[in-house]
């Protein structure tokens, strides 16, 4: 408990390692049957015991649980005759069998330093790999005297214990934040991906609309519909995909006044499309949509050929269902004289 936890020392001066001659001070396992590589100093930390850690932490990674059990007996063999290694790491974890779990699972390995003084290349080193998510404690150990009696006092100097907790929750904070980011990075190269395959099957199609347009890593691509603020969308989701009529013409007013008109055209559009679109006027918001979806797995290739097959027929009924109804809607709003914050009315 001089580290403020249990540990089960497995092996001293352990040097099984492959290909390597170096000496480890101390093996142990944490009741979170990690395994954790203690370096003991008696003086100095030493330039480079953060190294030969970080070497030991290595090799460490590569042992199964068996090669743990058989490093353990032979350590129990040689200072604790008769003793067995199993029953003794079963007792320690407080499982009944071995088989029920793994030790020494992934890249969980623990770094310990134990030295009288620790230099100041070495903590700021200790610091750096911390910020890095590698799991590393520093101990520094006082030895004294009272009248004949010898004391060794451990205190844990990095991370102090009252920061240990803020430090795991900003490491973790970090560790979601670069998943999130790698996990934005990867969904952009699939859409660069996709809509490059997408407008190179539009182009070949009967629909002109997406001519001109280059492949983007946004979610959504745009097409003009000539009414200016009022494009149609292809929606490539990673669960769903759509097309859809925006009305994003100018003020709240204006667009309300396109969607209300269009709307008392519902049952005209519905049919020319073939589907029943969404309706959506979102009373609180600038822009409206009328929208027309499926669910799909976008993030699966083989489900490419299908999604833009789909994406061309159904752009193309969308176009033909609006485009009359929205020129109509658009000149309707500007005979009205319908203007911004004025009330919108359906007609």
């Amino acid at each position: 408990m001089a580290f403020g936890e249990e540990l089960l020392i497995i092996q001293k001066e352990f040097d099984g390692f492959d290909e390597t001659n170096k000496r480890l001070d101390l093996l142990a396992l944490d009741k979170n049957r990690n395994l954790v590589i203690i370096e003991n100093k008696l003086d100095d930390s030493g330039k480079d015991v953060v190294w030969q850690a970080l070497k030991y932490a290595s090799y460490a990674s590569t042992l199964k649980t068996e090669q743990i059990v058989d490093i353990f007996q032979k350590y129990l063999d040689k200072n604790y005759d008769g003793t067995e290694a199993r029953k003794l790491i079963c007792d320690f974890l407080e499982v009944p069998d071995l088989a029920e779990i793994v030790l020494n699972s992934g890249n969980n390995q623990r770094l310990i330093f134990v030295a009288a003084n620790f230099r100041k290349e070495v903590t700021s080193t200790v610091l750096w790999l911390m910020s890095h998510s590698i799991r590393l404690q520093c101990f520094k150990a006082t030895p004294y005297a009272l009248g004949e009696e010898l004391f060794l006092q451990i205190e844990q100097i990095i991370p102090t214990p009252e920061a240990a907790e803020f430090m795991i929750g900003i490491n973790e904070k970090e560790a979601a934040e670069k998943t999130t980011e790698r996990e934005a990075n990867d969904r952009h190269k699939i859409r660069l991906e996709f809509w490059g395959k997408a407008l190179e099957a539009l182009r070949a199609s009967k629909s002109d609309l997406y001519n001109n347009i280059s492949p983007s890593k946004d979610h959504w691509l745009s097409a003009a519909s000539g009414i200016s603020g009022c494009p149609y969308n292809l929606i490539f989701g990673v669960k769903f995909i759509r097309v859809e009529m925006q009305i994003a013409w100018g003020s709240q007013a204006e667009n309300k006044f396109i969607y209300d008109y269009l709307l008392n055209k519902k049952q005209q559009i519905d049919e020319a499309f073939g589907h029943e679109l969404s309706w959506e006027r979102l009373n609180d918001k600038i822009s409206s949509y009328i929208r027309y979806g499926i669910p799909m797995d976008g993030d699966n290739r083989d489900n490419w050929p299908e999604i833009i097959n789909w994406m061309i027929e159904h752009i193309i009924k969308l176009e033909a269902a609006f485009k009359k109804p929205l020129a109509d809607a658009y000149q309707a709003m500007k005979k009205a004289g319908v203007e911004a914050g004025a009330e919108s009315k359906t007609v």
